[in-house]
C-alpha cells in the first residue's frame, strides 16, 4: 500500500492555504509544500506577522505558526514541487466563464487544465492526482485523459475529494469535519490511491466521517451540497418579503419550521442574500450542466434560487432609496460589513458589491467600513463588476469618486444620512450607536441587512429602523 510521505497543493488560497496547513499540523511525519505563481500571496504566508496572511480564518495563524517552517512550506517553485510530491493536490481558482461558450454559467477549466498539463510534462514517477477546486461533474475524466495523453508514461490516479468547508469556521470545519469525500475509480489502482487519502486525514478523523465513492459521485456532491444549502437561503428570503408586508417576522416563521425535526433549524436566516466563492458558482454550474444534457426544467428549477437571491439584494438596495425620499444622490450611505460574511475577508460574490452598485447607480456616495477588507478590495470589487458590464475606464474612475473606504467605523457613519449592515460582524452589535445616531442627518436610517441588531434598542434611540423580513 502506497504511503504518501511528500504532498503538493497547487494553489494557496482560500482552499489550498488552510487545507493543506491543518493536514501538516496533523501530519507531522508528511511533507506539505503549498505552491503559487503569485508571489506576492507566497511572502504573506510566509511573513514572520502572523496579521499578514492572505487569508483571515479563525484559528488558521495559529495553525500556521505551528506547522509553518517544520513541514509546512509556501514556494513558488512549482515545478520542483510536483517532481518531488507523490500526491498532488489542485486548489486553483474555477471561476464562473465570462467569455464563450457557457458565458454566465460553466465553469473556466482553464487553470485546472494548465496544471494537469504542468504536472504531465514534470513528472517522472507515478503521482496520485487530488482535485479539490470546485470542479463541474466529469472533470476527473479530462484531468485523466490530459495526464495521460501528455505525461512521461508515468501512472497517474485522478481522485476527487471536494471541500466543504464554510469561510469563517474552516479550520474548525477541518479538525472536525462532517464528512470527508472521496472519490476514484473502481480499479484496484483507483482503490489503492483511495485508501493513499484515506490514511492521510485517518491521522486525526474517524472512519465514520471519512466517505469514499465513485468519482462522479463525488463530484456532483459538492455541488449538489452546496445548491441545497442556497436553496434553503433563497427560501428563506422570499419569505422575508411575504412577511414584511403582512406584518409577520420572518425570525419567529424560521424558529417555527426550525424545529419540525424534518427541516431542521440551519441555513433559514433572512439576510440581504447569500455570497462567497462556492453557492452561486457551484448552481449555474448545475444549471449549466442540466441544460447541456437537456434537462431544461431542472435547469429552471436550481436558477430559480439564484434569481430568488438576486433579487434580494435589489429589493434590499430599492428598500432603501424608496425610504430615503426616493432618492440617494448626493446623500452618504454607510456601509458596515463588506465581506460575503462574518470572521473572512472574502469578498467574492458579497451582496454589499451589488447593493453598493445599485445606489451607486442612483448618485448615492457609498462610505464602507469592514475590519478585514481593505480599500483596495473594494475599489477593485466594483471596478470588476462595472468591467464584466463593459463600462469604459473613464466610466469606472467616476463611479469609484463615489465610494469611500474608512479604518474607522465612526468616520464611516459620521454625518450619514443611513446606515446599512451588510456583513454580520459581531463587533457591530457592540457600537455606540447613541453616539452614532447624534452623528448622523435625521431622520437617522439604519437598515439592517443581517438583522443582528436589536430593533426595539435602536428605535428607543430615535433610529428609523429597518430589519429582513420584520414587519
Amino acid at each position: 500500500m502506497k504511503k504518501i510521505k511528500n504532498i503538493c497543493c497547487l494553489g494557496a488560497g482560500y482552499v489550498g492555504g488552510p487545507t493543506m496547513s491543518v493536514i501538516a499540523l496533523k501530519c507531522p511525519d508528511i511533507k506539505v509544500t503549498v505552491v503559487d505563481l503569485n508571489a506576492d500571496r507566497i511572502d504573506a504566508w510566509n511573513d514572520d506577522n502572523l496579521e499578514n496572511l492572505p487569508v483571515y480564518e479563525p484559528g488558521l495563524a495559529e495553525v500556521v505558526e505551528q506547522a509553518r517552517g517544520k513541514n509546512l512550506f509556501f514556494s513558488t517553485d512549482v515545478d520542483g514541487a510536483i517532481a518531488a510530491a507523490d500526491m498532488i493536490f489542485i486548489a486553483v481558482n474555477t471561476p464562473t466563464k465570462t467569455y464563450g461558450e457557457g458565458k454566465g454559467m460553466a465553469a473556466d477549466l482553464k487553470f485546472v487544465e494548465l496544471c494537469a498539463r504542468q504536472i504531465a510534462s514534470v513528472a517522472t514517477n507515478d503521482k496520485i492526482i487530488v482535485e479539490k477546486s470546485t470542479l463541474p461533474v466529469r472533470t476527473a475524466e479530462t484531468l485523466q485523459t490530459i495526464l495521460d495523453s501528455n505525461g512521461n508514461g508515468v501512472n497517474f490516479e485522478v481522485l476527487s475529494n471536494p471541500e466543504f468547508l464554510a469561510e469563517g469556521t474552516a479550520i474548525e470545519d477541518l479538525f472536525e469535519a462532517d464528512r470527508v469525500l472521496i472519490g476514484g475509480k473502481q480499479t484496484p489502482s483507483g482503490q489503492e490511491a483511495i485508501q493513499a487519502l484515506v490514511d492521510v486525514y485517518a491521522h486525526w478523523l474517524s472512519p465514520s466521517q471519512i466517505l469514499t465513492t465513485n468519482v462522479w459521485s463525488s463530484e456532483l456532491s459538492k455541488l449538489t451540497a452546496n445548491a441545497f444549502l442556497a436553496q434553503r437561503i433563497s427560501s428563506i428570503n422570499a419569505l422575508s418579503a411575504l412577511c414584511e408586508v403582512t406584518e409577520a417576522d420572518v425570525d419567529e416563521v424560521a424558529h417555527a419550521i426550525g424545529t419540525d425535526s424534518r427541516i431542521g433549524p440551519k441555513f433559514l436566516k433572512a439576510s440581504v442574500g447569500f455570497g462567497g466563492s462556492c453557492f452561486q458558482k457551484d448552481i449555474l454550474n448545475l444549471v449549466y450542466l442540466c441544460r447541456y444534457f437537456n434537462l431544461p426544467e431542472v435547469a429552471n428549477y436550481w436558477e430559480q434560487v439564484i434569481i430568488m437571491n438576486d433579487h434580494q439584494k435589489y429589493r434590499f438596495a430599492k428598500n432603501i432609496i424608496s425610504t430615503l425620499f426616493n432618492t440617494v444622490n448626493g446623500k452618504k450611505i454607510a456601509f458596515l460589513g463588506w465581506a460575503f460574511k462574518k470572521d473572512t475577508n472574502d469578498t467574492r460574490e458579497s451582496a454589499a458589491i451589488y447593493v453598493a452598485e445599485y445606489l451607486i447607480e442612483d448618485g448615492a456616495e457609498i462610505h464602507v467600513y469592514d475590519p478585514k477588507v481593505s480599500a483596495t478590495k473594494v475599489r477593485a470589487d466594483l471596478s470588476y463588476l462595472w468591467e464584466l458590464k463593459g463600462l469604459t475606464e473613464d466610466k469606472i474612475t467616476k463611479k469609484l469618486a463615489q465610494v469611500f473606504v474608512y479604518d474607522d467605523p465612526m468616520a464611516a457613519t459620521h454625518n450619514s444620512h443611513a446606515i446599512a449592515i451588510l456583513t454580520e460582524w459581531d463587533e457591530f452589535k457592540t457600537y455606540d450607536w447613541k453616539s452614532i445616531y447624534e452623528n448622523m442627518y435625521k431622520p437617522a436610517f439604519v437598515f439592517d441587512g443581517r438583522n443582528i441588531l436589536d430593533a426595539t434598542v435602536m428605535k428607543s434611540i430615535g433610529f428609523q429602523f429597518k430589519g429582513i423580513g420584520k414587519g
